[in-house]
Order: structure tokens, then C-alpha cells, then sequence
């Protein structure tokens, strides 16, 4: 086998074991979130905190309630009777009941949607920003990846209030890390676990076909490989007579 062949099957190889995420944007120094995909009982679970704390406010209206109920294996009527709080149809989209002329009147400014919101932010992102909310001393509600962000921390009573402890650096006052101050319902390792079935639902909200997919690209290039090598057996078996 000549060495160029091999180098194009070594690196057809690679593109199989590679997991690299192509879109959003993680950040810099950032926790891992450490999400599977795969886990639909992860994803089952964030959804029901998505619905519970984040769908009053945030739509993902490029998700449909009965592709939600397939993919999940949850049956359409329980995802009607758990997942929505409005008279919808199982084929319409999660969208929300406030206008946006509204929210922004009542809040400042319209929440986005969070059907992309994943491939756009990243999910170490979302990760950080969920773990990251503090009580200022105004007594609002700030964050360490977003400073002034308008969204409350809908999350407050799962994980409780935190503070910041300030440090002096080049003769600025810093936030050095976050302290819990009052605890919350959930112990800090549970709430990141919520936290991670949360991102884990919002990632399958931004690419919902990922697991089919993914397992659909092991196959093709598992094909590719082989087409290379008979390939490549034929041009030797065509060339032999020319040499």
C-alpha cells in the first residue's frame, strides 16, 4: 500500500473518532459541562426544568411538541399534560403566550428565543452562566459571565443566594469567586446537576437530530474507508499489466 493511501485512511479514521462540537463558541478557561447527548433521561429531565422555569418567559418555537414526544419517548399526552401550559395542539411549536411588545414593556427587553441558543453561546457557556448568578449590593441579581444582565435568576430557590467575595487586583476591586450565602432547595452538586440537564435539553434543542446523525456519519465513513480499499486494490489490479 502506497504511503498516500494510507494517509487518506488514517485521516478518514480520525474524522470517525472525532467529536468536536462545529458550532457556538465555548469561551476561554471555562468548566466543562460535561453533557451526553445520548442520555435521554438527562434531556427528559431538562426538560421539565426548561418547561417549569424558562418557558414563562423564553420560547424555542423551532421545536414541535409531537417532535418532542418521538424523540424523547414520552407519550403525547403526557408531554401535552406536563410540558405545556396552554391550549396547544400536539403539532404546534413551544412557543410562549406573552407577546413581545409586552415583554419588553414589563421587562426591558424581549428574551430571546432558545431554540440555538447552544450552538450560539456554547454549552460550557450556558454552564458557567446558570452556575454564575450573585446577589449585588443593590440586592438584585447579577452575573459573572453576562454583568448586567436583565434575566433574573429564575434558579434562586434550587440553588440559593450567592455573594461575591472581592479581592484587590492592579488596584481594582475584583469579584475573586462566589460564596454560597443562603443555601437553596438543592445541595450545590445537585443544582449542577440540574444545571447539566438543563444545558443537556437546551443542546438537544439546538440540533434535535444530532444522535441519528452522528450514528448515520460512523457508517459513511466507515463505508469510505472501505471504498478506499477496494479502491485502491483495483487500481492496483488495473495498473499491474501497465507496469
Amino acid at each position: 500500500m502506497s504511503k498516500q493511501s494510507l494517509i487518506i485512511i488514517l485521516s478518514l479514521v480520525a474524522m470517525i473518532s472525532t467529536t468536536s462540537p462545529v458550532f457556538g463558541s465555548g469561551g476561554e478557561n471555562l468548566e466543562n459541562a460535561n453533557i451526553n447527548f445520548r442520555d435521554t433521561a438527562a434531556v427528559q429531565r431538562g426538560a421539565k426544568w426548561f418547561v417549569n422555569y424558562c418557558f414563562s418567559c423564553h420560547s424555542a418555537s423551532y421545536m414541535r411538541y409531537n417532535r418532542l414526544a418521538e424523540d424523547l419517548g414520552i407519550d403525547k399526552d403526557v408531554v401535552l399534560r406536563d410540558l405545556a401550559f396552554a391550549d396547544v395542539r400536539i403539532g404546534d411549536t413551544m412557543d410562549i403566550a406573552m407577546r413581545p411588545k409586552d415583554s419588553e414593556a414589563w421587562l426591558g427587553k424581549t428574551p430571546p428565543d432558545l431554540s440555538v441558543i447552544s450552538r450560539s453561546r456554547g454549552n460550557d457557556w450556558l454552564f458557567a452562566y446558570m452556575k454564575s448568578f450573585y446577589q449585588d449590593e443593590s440586592g438584585g441579581w447579577n452575573n459573572l459571565m453576562l454583568p448586567n444582565a436583565s434575566m433574573p435568576h429564575v434558579l434562586w430557590q434550587l440553588q440559593g443566594i450567592q455573594q461575591p467575595v472581592w479581592s484587590t487586583h492592579d488596584e481594582r476591586a475584583v469579584i475573586e469567586h462566589l460564596e454560597l450565602a443562603s443555601p437553596g432547595l438543592q445541595s450545590p452538586q445537585e443544582y449542577e446537576q440540574t444545571v447539566r440537564d438543563l444545558v443537556t435539553f437546551l443542546d438537544y434543542l439546538g440540533e434535535p437530530s444530532k444522535v441519528k446523525r452522528k450514528n448515520v456519519g460512523i457508517w459513511v465513513m466507515l463505508f469510505l474507508v472501505l471504498f478506499t480499499l477496494v479502491a485502491y486494490a483495483l487500481k492496483v489490479e488495473y495498473w499491474r499489466d501497465v507496469h
